[in-house]
């Protein structure tokens, strides 16, 4: 679930060539508050429904869920979804984003193959009564600006992106969006939920959402049974939700970001603010585990 390095000359000029994604702005949104939270999880894991729905129900936040039926999708229901849980999501208010059909990882050579991706999982939801998606997440976050134009053409207005190129894949760090920075098709994710993460590594990630910026935090299964690397132990998750909601974070889906971005309003070079970053700040370290507490001091000899 990695994210490649930034593009070549070539691909900055694809970039560039994107007239219909850079339209100017057609409303001016209002200021982005403090402690706004975008909560997303991705690949249709079982957990989402079973652990992550009534959590969330519970401290009325928001949430994306990004639906694959790549993996073992189709017969293996222990670890993922079904279609009828999917749309009980959807049914609760949840957002149901797309993620493809496969997990297809955009490249240069997979951008041909990524519309009828797309186009799958819009018909599966239309089947289960679910508005198509306008909401999708770079599979594996890898991502390619020749892609851009596709997404906007299949009715996609936001697409998250890993933490990646600006943080290393294996910290599980990343930025915050930065609305007009970024294009609204490569926002940055805050936080890449990992199972060493402790409440203060998500404490660092939404720590970035404050004077305009936002967080965007990326989960997968909670816990995940197919994808040990990207696993959320369920105490934690519920550790993280209750700390957010008494720190009183507004926390939503990506698909309200419309009440706070104009899409339209993206730069002409989607890759600049990346290597922007990149210069301006020395390579993050990862946040190492909190210290084992001392041991206990043994009474001295009488």
């Amino acid at each position: 679930m990695r994210h490649p390095s930034l593009r070549s000359r070539a691909l900055l000029l694809c970039a560039l060539a994107l007239p219909a994604l850079s339209a100017p702005p057609t409303h001016a949104a209002p200021p982005v508050p403090d402690k706004l939270i975008v909560l997303t999880f991705d690949d249709s894991s079982a957990s989402h429904s079973t652990v992550a729905r009534p959590v969330l129900k519970r401290y009325g936040f928001g949430a994306t869920f990004f639906i694959t039926e790549g993996f073992t999708f189709a017969k293996n229901k222990t670890d993922y979804l079904t279609w009828p849980q999917i749309a009980e999501l959807h049914r609760d208010g949840f957002e149901i984003g797309n993620h493809t059909r496969d997990h297809l990882s955009i490249t240069e050579k997979t951008v041909p193959r990524l519309a009828e991706q797309l186009a799958v999982i819009a018909d599966r939801c239309r089947e289960h009564g679910i508005p198509p998606p306008v909401s999708f997440a770079w599979p594996g976050n890898k991502f390619h600006v020749a892609a851009l134009p596709v997404l906007h053409q299949a009715g996609i207005r936001f697409a998250r992106r890993g933490g990646e190129p600006e943080v290393p894949y294996a910290i599980g760090g990343g930025v915050a969006y930065e609305p007009g920075l970024d294009h609204a098709l490569l926002i940055p994710t805050a936080g890449d939920a990992r199972p060493s993460w402790s409440l203060e590594n998500l404490q660092r990630a939404v720590a970035l959402a404050r004077g305009g910026r936002i967080a965007v935090l990326q989960f997968h299964g909670v816990p995940d049974g197919e994808h040990p690397w990207v696993n959320t132990p369920r105490e934690r998750f519920e550790e993280y939700m209750a700390w957010l909601h008494a720190e009183k974070f507004t926390v939503i889906a990506m698909r309200d970001l419309a009440r706070y971005v104009d899409e339209n309003a993206v730069p002409a070079n989607p890759l600049a603010i990346m290597e922007r970053r990149k210069s301006a700040q020395p390579a993050p370290t990862a946040i190492p585990p909190p210290p084992a507490p001392a041991p206990a001091a043994r009474p001295s000899a009488p």
